[in-house]
Order: structure tokens, then C-alpha cells, then sequence
């Protein structure tokens, strides 16, 4: 059953493109525009072991960011050591990714703020059980996209790939944030594909991200304010 909620659930063209910058980004600008906001990161791989616990890094820091006091295992209550799709670090550790208990954390979640930022795992294909996948659970939880892709070569493919297999899911795509996670490169590609993407998709280019030098409050604050279309936010707010 779909659930109502009001936020964004923020996913990618691929790996390390900067999801968690920007849904810190996002949990920022919608704080400044007066929501009590909350956040998820659901499903977490890759995570640190310490003292038997494996420490969900991403969660972790989102937790931080917005401000909430809830435990770390209802904002990333599945959590996995290797660093792989979800699917495969389940399979190998020996236990499945429990949708309901994300379901359920993220029911309390929105009963508790105005609006809940959620970060998915890799893109949209990423697997979470051999016939369920990222864009089955944004699909559920009934959140717009916000789909964050990088600026280099190859961009104009995953990001139409990307918007075209969510539109084609049912989902709705609030727009895509261009997110320059690593230093620019200064490129021809990087100069043309913010003008190519608004040229080819309906689907606006809400912010282009710069790199930044560091994740303090105050940082993500000002940039999330100077780079993100706060029109576009409050509409899909509605």
C-alpha cells in the first residue's frame, strides 16, 4: 500500500554522486522554508563495525543534520557491512532487507514532521531483493524524486536513463540537482550539459551543487540556499 507523505526521497545516476551531500542540502533548505523536517537513509551498506554494531556513517550524519533525537536504527533501521548493492550484502550476511520495519520507521518518521527527506541507495535499478528494487521503495513510500546526477561525460545517458525509468515507474520527479562531488574538471561536457538536460527533458534542473570544501552546518546552509530552487521545493511541497 502506498503511503502519503510529504518530502523527497533522494536518489542517483549511480554510486558516489553525492546523494547524502544533497539530501543534507535539502533537509537545510527545507528547514529554512519552515517545515520540521526529518530524514532516512532506509538501507545503509558499506557500514563501519564497532563494538559488534555496525555504524551507519550516512545515517549517521543525516541524523545530525536535521536536528532529530530519534535512535539511529529508526532513521537506517537495515544496515550492512559490505559494501555492495543491498541484495547482494543481504545474501551474503545472511539476512534480507525487512521492508516492513522500513515502512514502519518511516510511518513514525512522517507522523512526527511536516516533511522527511529520504536517501536511497545507489539509483533506481539498485536491487534490494531479487524482484524488488530502489524505485519499488520510493514507489511505496510516495515521495517525489529528486534525482542527483554529476556534471562530466556520460551525465546525459544515466540522467535520461534515470528520469525516463521513474516517469515510466509512476513515480514523480521533482527535478534533478547537477552535483559536483569531486573537483571540476573544467570540461566541454561540463559547460554544456546543464543547457543539453533542460533541453531534453521536462523535468527541471532545480540546482547545480559545487563541490564543497567542507560538510559544516553552516556550509550546507548557504548553499543549499544559494544553489537550490526554493520555488520548485515549495511547490512539490504543495
Amino acid at each position: 500500500m502506498r503511503a502519503e507523505g510529504k518530502g523527497f526521497f533522494v536518489t542517483a545516476t549511480d554510486t558516489s554522486v553525492g546523494k547524502t551531500v544533497i539530501s543534507a542540502a535539502l533537509i537545510k533548505a527545507l528547514v529554512y522554508l519552515g517545515y520540521r523536517t526529518g530524514t532516512m537513509k532506509p538501507i545503509e551498506t558499506g557500514c563501519i563495525r564497532r563494538e559488534g554494531m555496525l555504524i551507519p556513517s550516512d545515517g549517521m550524519f543525516l541524523k545530525a543534520v536535521s536536528g532529530m533525537s530519534e535512535k539511529i536504527n529508526l532513521i537506517t533501521p537495515c544496515t550492512y557491512e559490505r559494501p555492495l548493492a543491498p541484495m547482494v550484502a543481504a545474501e551474503i550476511e545472511g539476512y534480507e532487507v525487512d521492508i516492513q520495519e522500513i515502512m514502519r520507521s518511516f510511518d513514525l518518521i512522517r507522523k512526527d514532521y511536516e516533511a522527511v527527506v529520504v536517501e536511497g541507495v545507489g539509483g533506481l535499478y539498485v536491487p534490494v531483493k531479487r524482484d524488488y528494487f530502489i524505485s519499488d521503495l520510493a514507489k511505496e513510500m510516495g515521495l517525489p524524486l529528486i534525482v542527483v546526477s554529476r556534471p562530466s561525460l556520460g551525465t546525459l545517458n544515466h540522467t535520461l536513463l534515470t528520469v525516463g525509468h521513474a516517469l515510466s515507474s509512476g513515480l514523480e520527479v521533482a527535478g534533478i540537482i547537477i552535483n559536483y562531488s569531486m573537483e571540476p574538471e573544467m570540461s566541454i561536457a561540463e559547460e554544456t550539459n546543464v543547457k543539453a538536460l533542460k533541453d531534453m527533458t521536462d523535468v527541471p534542473i532545480i540546482g547545480v551543487f559545487p563541490n564543497l570544501r567542507d560538510l559544516e552546518e553552516e556550509t550546507l546552509s548557504r548553499e543549499a540556499l544559494r544553489s537550490i530552487d526554493l520555488d520548485v521545493i515549495k511547490r512539490a511541497m504543495g
